[in-house]
């Protein structure tokens, strides 16, 4: 078998973030997500999901079966797989100037989305595996540095996801809190469907919200300054169209994202079906590698 694209994931940087790392996604703490080779074509049935804030209300992205879905595309893209919940365990230094990137979103020790996440696992469920790693992660952030993590962080980290549900519950609330909670409830204040709040997902797992040109935020305005949200009364098509020309826009900005198939080959295939319910029986590619959900 072909071995799968390894998509080299950008995570949120601070600023103090190594000067060789893109910027992709800026913390916010507003606001508040990896690379195992998996099966290139999978079918998946979707089961329940974590609960979200009283904010989100069903019949979108947040419906359980849609999240599912949700989660499996978001994993072709990042881990040449559908099988996300395996994802969990995962963790390695892919050599992009922010450290380690572990776990279901790519949460990283250069960029401190692993530190907030091993404290919640901690506040949680004190002297916990990683625990003893915080004073190491609190050094690291904003560097590359291994420093007080080699040589047990990731087996400890493989041996936390492994036994201990708290910490794969942690991970699905850090995901929610920083990254999926945000996009529904604003695909939902814009006036789009389930298709639209995936794109603003996926957008922001990538891109992270900050302020830096190619944040989630930023594409989005961009995609404003030629067309109308359905909330503002324009066609959601229409719009969905233009925030995917601002996505690709912001992907090519950084080498490592040049290759524009997850939207390409996958988003603007449903779109042009008019599938913004994004129903199955779904088909897309993501690198050339097709995948198939039922």
């Amino acid at each position: 078998m072909e071995t799968p694209h390894i998509d080299p994931r950008t995570t949120r940087t601070t600023d103090t973030a190594p000067a060789t790392a893109p910027s992709r996604r800026t913390l916010l703490a507003v606001i508040g997500a990896a690379a195992v080779a998996g099966p290139l074509l999978a079918t998946q049935s979707a089961s329940a999901a974590t609960p979200f804030s009283s904010f989100i209300t069903a019949g979108g992205l947040d419906d359980p079966a849609k999240k599912e879905i949700a989660m499996q595309i978001v994993c072709s893209a990042e881990n040449s797989s559908l099988e996300w919940k395996k994802q969990y365990r995962y963790c390695e230094d892919i050599d992009d100037g922010r450290g380690y990137t572990a776990g279901i979103i790519g949460f990283c020790s250069g960029t401190g989305d692993m530190l907030d996440l091993v404290e919640l696992y901690t506040r949680r469920k004190p002297g916990n595996v990683l625990a003893k790693y915080l004073p190491a992660l609190r050094r690291v952030d904003g560097t590359d540095s291994h420093e007080g993590l080699d040589p047990t962080f990731v087996r400890d980290w493989e041996r936390a996801a492994d036994t201990d549900a708290e910490f794969r519950k942690a991970q699905n609330d850090e995901r929610d809190r920083v990254y999926f909670n945000p996009s529904v409830k604003q695909g939902k204040a814009d006036g789009v469907g389930t298709l639209g709040q995936f794109c603003y997902y996926d957008a922001i797992v990538m891109h992270g919200d900050g302020g830096d040109s190619t944040s989630f935020r930023n594409i989005r305005k961009r995609a404003l300054r030629s067309a109308k949200t359905p909330a503002q009364g324009g066609d959601e098509v229409t719009y969905l169209n233009a925030f995917l020309d601002a996505r690709v826009w912001a992907m090519k900005q950084e080498a490592a994202h040049e290759d524009t198939s997850r939207v390409d080959t996958a988003q603007r295939v449903f779109l042009k079906k008019r599938n913004l319910n994004l129903d199955p029986p779904l088909d897309w590619k993501v690198y050339g590698d097709p995948y198939h959900i039922g």
